[in-house]
This record gives C-alpha cells, structure tokens and sequence, in this order.
C-alpha cells in the first residue's frame, strides 16, 4: 500500500501575485508606549501597584501581628493551640493564590481579580492578591526593558515591607496602649488595617486607565492537567518495548497537544520539582509572628529609651529588609560579581537557607538563657508549694504524704516568705496533704488537697490564741502579656477597692480575703488609690517590672493606717529583648536572599502563559510550610529550645537537597518562554512573487 495514496478529493491552486497589482502589506501600527516614571523606562502604572500592595500588606501584617496574643490572652488559649491557628491561617492566606492564579489566567485576568477578588473580601481575596499583583507588575514592562522589572521586584518587595514595618509598630501600641472595655484594645488594631484596605481599592482602581492588561489565555490551570494526565495515561497505553522511546515523558501528549503548550508545561514541572524542599524554609520564617513573639513575651522589654511590646519586636524583619536590599543588591551582590564569582539564584537560595539556620540555632541559645532564669514548670503527679506567714510569730510548718511520710518541715518568721517555690511529689493526680503547724505552745493538724501540675500558697494568720490556715491555688502564667501581675491578701475586717489605673480595679473581701493576678503596666506605683468604706487611703507599690508576679499583703500599722507588705512571687525578667536582635538580623538576611530571588526566578523562568500560576505554586510552598509548623506544635512534646534545634536541623537537612537539586537545574532563558505570540515573522518585501494557497487538504 502506498502510504502517500490520496484518499479524498482536493484541490490546490497556486496562483502568482505580481508585486504591481497588490502592494506590500503595510506593518501595524506601533504599540503606543506606556506613560513613564519621571524620565525613566518603569511605567506609570507600576507606582499605583506598589501603592496599593504596601496598603495591602500593611493590612494583612498589621492585623498577624497581633493574632497570636489575641488568641493566647483574649480567647486564653494555650500556647501550642494559638501557633497551630495562627499558622493555620497563614497556610490558608498561601493556599488560595492558587484558585485565584486560575481564576486570573483563565477568565477574568488579574486585573479584575485584584479589583474584585482580592481587595473587596479579604479574606478570600489573598488568594486574588497574591499570585497576580506581582505578576501584573511584571506585566507594565517591556520585554526590552527587562534590567527594569528585575528591579521592580525589588522595589515591590520593599513596598511590602514598608507596609509591614509601619504596621508591626503601630498596631501593637494600638492594642497595648489604648485601652477597649477595660483590655486590650484588639478592636481597634484589627480596624485600623481593615480601613487600610479600603484604601487599597481605592488607589489600584485609580490606575485602572493606565495599566496594560493581558487577556485571560484560557483555563491554563485545567490544561496543564490535563496535558499532563494525557502523557502518562498514553505512556502506560504505549509501554511495549517495540514503540520508541520519546526523549521526555511529557513528549507523550504531542498527538493531542500543541507544542508550545508541551514546551510550557515542561518548563513548569522543572521549576515545580525544584520547589520541592522550599516549604521548610518558610516552616522557620514565619515562626516570628508565633514562637519567636512567645519568646518575647517572657523577657524584659525595657530598652531604656522605648519601651516594647512583645508583638512589636516583629518590626526588625521589614526595618531589616528595607536595608539589606540596597545593601545586597548594590554592594554585596556586586562584590561577589567583581570576586569572579557566579552567584547564580539557586546558590543565593541556598544561602537564604543555612542563614536561617544560624537564626534558629540562635533563638534556642536565647530559649536556654530564659529557662535558666524562668521558675520551674510543675511536671505530672507534681506541685509547687510556697509557705506565708502572716501570723504574728515564728511557725513551725510540717507537710506530711497519705503515708505520713515527711515532704517539707520548715520554720518561718512573721511575715517571712519562703524563698522559693518547694516542689511536693504525688503518689496520685490529685492527693490530701496534712499539715502539721506548730505554733507557740500548741499544735494545730489541717488537711488540704491538691492536684497535680499546679503551684500553691499555704497562706497562715492568727494570734497568740489561735493559728489558721489556707490553701490558695496560683496560676501558673501569673504575667500576661510580659506585664507585671499583682494580687493582694487583705488581712483588715473591711472590704477594700484598688484602683491600679483608668480601667484595672480590684476588690478584696476582708479578714484574709485574696484577689486573683491581675496585669498592670510596668513602672512606679507611689500612691495607688484604696477605697474602704468611706475612707479614701493611697498605698506605695513601689516599682512594678516586666515579667514579675507580686503579693501585697494589707495590714495596719501602728497610727491605724494600712500599709503593705510586698513580694515577689516570680522575679523580674532579667535577659533583654535586645537578645533577640541577632536571630532577627539572621533570618532577614535569608529572608531577602531567598524570597526576594525566588520571586524574580519565579517570574523570569514561567512560560508566558503560566506567570500566575507559578507564582501561586511558590505561594503555595509558604502554606505547606505553615502547616509543618502546625503539625509540629501539636505533635512534638520538646521543650521550646529543642524545637527550635529541630527546625533548623531540618532545614540543613533540606538545603543540602535543594543545593543538589539545583546543581543539576539548568535556567531558562527568556527567548525560550516566549510565546508564539512574542516571535515576530519577519515581512518579506520587494519583487518577489508571493503565493497563494487556496483549497488546500492533505
């Protein structure tokens, strides 16, 4: 059989066209050139991105920064349950860029997705923001003005950490320095950003005229699916040794799909492989809004000039980043040029990578000094015990177990505290503890119980006839917030009312009565007003510091007016939040050399018609590794400098695969991703006849 037999009809006509009857066919008109920036080649209308994405982030970073206190001292979760939602929220801020990568290449483009989506509802608008404002700005630029947009990255990233760095400064003091119904004022600092975004809407619309928008190319996202089902599906149908092998797996859906569409998604899955071990490095990352401000919760915030909160010390990452990125991209990067050397993206990625790793290691080193000087925690079937004696002689205090077996026998002074916490063992989770007081002449036996956990004050009272006591539970976070805690013993037979401030009163019931931990503000407390009765009476606290838990005990003096007897029940935090500097400085620098270059290679090396949606795969890494945080917090029983230890553990782990991964990457360059569209058929002019193909089947 002849394999070129014809089995239709057809009919081909060549007819000749002379260059006399039909002239040459004119060239478009040129495409009219976007207004610029003062003189420059940066568009217009990449000012009002930019604009719109600081108001964006200053929105979104202003109301994370505050997230994880108001999940641990509003709604008074645990530590672990507040990490785990805060980066389950974050996880889910970086998943939906990719159902708004989709929804932007395939139908309404990302200008409408940024204007509709993402900046009308918030929170589903992330994912309409995220993977289309970068790419949109790449899109202002000509391709011959590609140095441009490559510093466009830049100046975009700085955007965002100007929004970042003003955000995380003021809306801590919003939150910490005003007061809301006698609390933190959280309404205030989660409306604040909420307007900022009103703002945003307001400032990307106005640029609407201006901006170049490409059209939406199809549902991209459905089609690399489904060319990529296609190949595999027709590889295992065509697995016989006698069928040739095809260079690529992906080269197996070249019967049903275009070959530039192949191209493309080869050129996807590359990138897409590579992206593999990146989610750790953003596990390590975005632990400043969770553990590290834990960290910072439990040491002293008083740098002599200012005054932090804990939430505000998440403000070095965006000052940091506003320095290291001229820093790095006109001095160090530079340098290293001039060195001779080649520091490609994969190699500053890496980099990125092992500085985070120092930071973490770092932060543990802090950890440790904190638990050294932090009290002990009550472990399983154990209690903290301290003794006060408010009674007006020495008291002789033994602690007996079920089997009568002694746990604690000391002798106190009047008005002497224990000078520290005794740690009891437990036969049970809970148990009765007998008490054995021996006072002046006289012995007084008393049982209590208590339960496992948990820190205790056998508070004793009496007088020369009498001796009591009571068993009062402590909390085990006495501070909130870092703040110094106070509680007050009234031992007058009147009722008193403090007031600590505008919005902090307290009332303590006479003959003995004990208040709970309440937080105030750190600093000298001379005259605090008292109200008893109809008497209006002033007491000097003293000075109040950060991370202390104190006890005023009210008595009366000899002229008949209340004074106080002050002690600390947890000492002051004495290891600075300054301490906390160098793993800042540490983590920003990784953050810059590999967030602010993977953006740029993400855009530099996607297809043409795929930019949104790489960009959503490399958002995509920053969810998956908010949800190994996640994992971790609620699995892993390590004591917090371990964890840290772990994560950066993991990460050296991960960089040393990443930097094998990427040795064997080779970059696209840009004249390869181009489109069909983008490669310009050149115009044959002159005399020269040119044919016409009519009817033409085969």
């Amino acid at each position: 059989m002849n394999p070129f037999q014809i089995n239709e009809s057809k009919e081909t006509v060549f007819s000749p066209v002379s260059t006399d009857r039909v002239p040459p066919r004119p060239p478009g008109p040129p495409e009219k050139s976007p207004p610029k920036i003062c003189g420059t080649n940066y568009p217009l209308s990449v000012a009002f991105i930019v604009v719109n994405e600081f108001c964006e982030r200053f929105s979104y970073y202003g109301m994370k920064a505050v997230l994880t206190l108001y999940f641990l001292y509003f709604l008074h979760w645990d530590e672990d349950t507040s990490t785990s939602v805060y980066h389950a929220f974050s996880s889910l801020c970086y998943f939906t860029p990719i159902l708004g990568a989709a929804i932007a290449d395939s139908w309404l483009g990302k200008f409408k997705v940024l204007a509709v989506i993402g900046l009308s509802l918030i929170a589903l608008g992330t994912g309409g923001i995220k993977p289309c404002v970068a790419a949109f700005g790449g899109d202002q630029f000509e391709e011959k003005h590609a140095e441009e947009r490559t510093r466009y990255f830049s100046v975009f990233y700085l955007s965002i950490n100007a929004g970042s760095l003003i955000s995380t400064f003021i809306t801590p003091m919003l939150r910490g320095d005003i007061q809301c119904f006698g609390e933190d004022c959280y309404a205030l600092a989660f409306g604040i950003p909420g307007l900022l975004m009103v703002i945003a809407l307001v400032v990307f619309t106005m640029g609407s005229k201006m901006y170049r928008k490409p059209p939406p190319e199809g549902n991209i996202v459905a089609q690399v699916v489904k060319c990529i089902w296609f190949a595999i599906s027709n590889r295992f149908k065509n697995r016989s040794g006698d069928i040739p092998k095809r260079q690529h797996w992906l080269d197996w859906a070249a019967e049903k799909y275009s070959k530039q569409l192949v191209t493309d998604v080869k050129a996807l899955t590359r990138i897409l492989f590579l992206y593999i071990p990146l989610p750790m490095f953003w596990a390590l990352l975005d632990q400043q809004g969770s553990r590290w401000t834990l960290q910072a919760t439990r040491m002293d915030r008083n740098l002599g000039f200012f005054v932090l909160q804990p939430d505000q010390m998440q403000v070095l990452n965006p000052l940091l980043v506003l320095v290291f990125i001229p820093l790095f991209d006109l001095v160090i990067y530079r340098l290293v040029s001039k060195c001779g050397i080649n520091f490609s993206s994969i190699r500053k990625m890496a980099v990125g990578m092992i500085l985070a790793c120092l930071a973490f290691a770092v932060a543990a080193a802090v950890e440790i000094k904190i638990d050294e000087m932090a009290p002990p925690k009550a472990g399983p079937r154990e209690i903290f015990l301290q003794v006060l004696n408010l009674a007006d002689d020495e008291v002789k205090v033994t602690v007996l177990g079920d089997n009568n077996n002694y746990l604690l026998e000391e002798s106190i002074k009047s008005f002497q505290k224990t000078p520290h916490y005794s740690k009891l063992h437990l036969n049970t989770k809970s148990q009765d503890f007998h008490f054995h007081l021996k006072y002046h002449n006289f012995s007084v036996y008393t049982e209590h119980s208590v339960e496992e956990k948990n820190w205790y004050s056998l508070i004793l009272h009496g007088n020369e006839k009498n001796i009591s006591s009571m068993l009062v539970k402590d909390e085990e976070n006495k501070t909130t917030n870092g703040m110094p805690a106070v509680r007050f013993v009234n031992t007058l037979h009147k009722d008193v009312n403090i007031s600590l401030g505008k919005d902090v009163a307290l009332s303590v019931g006479a003959a003995y009565g004990v208040s709970p931990y309440r937080a105030v503000e750190r600093g000298e407390y001379p005259a605090v007003h008292f109200r008893m009765e109809d008497k209006d009476l002033y007491l000097n606290l003293g000075r109040l510091d950060f991370g202390a838990a104190y006890l005023f005990v009210i008595t009366n003096s000899t002229n008949q007016v209340p004074k106080t007897w002050k002690m600390e029940d947890m000492t002051a935090s004495k290891m600075s939040i300054a301490w906390q500097l160098p793993q800042y400085a540490l983590v920003t620098a990784g953050e810059v050399m590999f967030s602010v270059t993977g953006l740029e290679f993400s855009y530099a090396q996607a297809p043409s018609s795929m930019k949104s949606v790489l960009q959503a795969a490399w958002l995509l890494t920053v969810a998956f590794g908010n949800i190994i945080v996640l994992v971790v917090a609620q699995l892993s029983s390590l004591v917090q400098w371990a964890e840290f230890i772990l994560f950066s553990c993991l990460l050296l782990v991960v960089c040393l695969l990443f930097s094998i991964m990427g040795y064997y990457y080779v970059p696209v360059k840009s004249e390869d991703i181009q489109g069909p569209e983008d490669k310009q058929i050149p115009h044959i002019q002159g005399n020269m006849i040119n044919l016409e193909t009519k009817n033409t089947k085969l």
